[in-house]
């Protein structure tokens, strides 16, 4: 394991941590950039915190946008939004380009990243092609993490690792405020991840009493491994179908979610709220009450106003 040179950053103490509710772009991007403006300005209008994207290199037969590209060509078109990169498959970069990324946006935008990770793993062929061994990026994530997370608090790194080398290296300036950084995935590693070197976990695909039980797993592998008075951002991550009942929501997400996933509905319904906003404020407010801070919606409507609309009115009903 590598060395840290420089003071030690004591964690800020907890504060009550208000509710935030952000929207994903469109699926299939966007056709034009007037477009992009509008669905942006109308997201801050309508008083959502954040736009979403997600990061791949090469899924499934090359799709995918680099979510940091992403996010700050999205902090471009806007002065005060927030940007929320869920998740970022940090094993197939190396973590010091990743610092000064993170660094360049944080100076530019600042206070207005979080900075979501994970491990991937839908398509192990996206890893490959950049010479990743899908058996390894845990591991790696987690090296990944060990280097990015004080090079982005303005210590000097010496690292030397099974898998990457940093000698003796500063990214500067360091992120101020603080880049949150949170962790994604569903099993319990990703969840002790979270709690040993994150500030939130980000969930998906799961029940309220899971989602309480990976918080409650998230805080204690943070207490045994000496980490105290984190502000945790735990968050929940949901594609949501937005119709004027239930059966209109599943038609437009159900299709839209076998053409992504290229999978049936049936292996998403379980998961996917659809209906009015007010019936999926309903399905999500568990979430808040076994811990959930951060709602990034992936919703499904007819039309973009009617996502953003939609969007904006559950955040208003969750946080009423």
């Amino acid at each position: 394991m590598g060395c840290l040179r420089g003071e030690a950053h004591a964690l800020s103490a907890p504060r009550p941590t208000p509710i935030r509710v952000g929207l994903s772009i469109p699926p299939a991007g966007f056709a034009t950039h007037d477009q992009a403006v509008s669905y942006v300005h109308s997201a801050a209008e309508a008083g959502l915190d954040h736009l979403v994207t997600a990061d791949h290199i090469a899924f499934h037969g090359g799709r995918g946008r680099d979510g940091l590209m992403t996010v700050s060509w999205l902090a471009g078109l806007h002065p005060s939004i927030g940007v929320y990169v869920g998740v970022y498959l940090l094993a197939l970069r190396h973590p010091v380009a990743v610092a000064r990324q993170v660094s360049t946006l944080a100076e530019q935008a600042p206070g207005r990243l979080t900075f979501g990770i994970g491990v991937g793993g839908e398509d192990r062929h996206e890893m490959e092609v950049v010479g990743v061994d899908p058996a390894t990026r845990g591991r790696r994530t987690d090296e990944a993490l060990d280097v990015l997370r004080p090079l982005l608090a303005g210590e000097t790194v010496d690292h030397h690792g099974e898998f990457y080398e940093a000698p003796d290296v500063s990214v500067l300036p360091a992120p101020s405020p603080p880049v949150p950084i949170t962790v994604g995935g569903r099993s319990n590693a990703a969840v002790e991840r979270a709690g040993r070197r994150g500030d939130g976990w980000l969930a998906s695909w799961c029940s309220p009493g899971r989602f309480a039980e990976g918080v409650s797993l998230a805080e204690a592998t943070a207490a045994e491994a000496g980490r105290t008075g984190v502000s945790w951002r735990h968050g929940y991550q949901v594609w949501v179908g937005l119709g004027d009942n239930p059966a209109e929501g599943t038609s437009l997400l159900g299709s839209a979610m076998e053409k992504f996933y290229g999978a049936p509905w049936s292996a998403f319904e379980r998961y996917s709220p659809v209906g009015t906003p007010a019936q999926i404020a309903d399905w999500l407010r568990p979430f808040v009450e076994a811990g959930a801070v951060d709602f990034n919606l992936a919703p499904i409507a007819a039309t973009d106003a009617e996502r953003v609309a939609g969007a904006a009115e559950i955040r208003r009903l969750l946080i009423a």
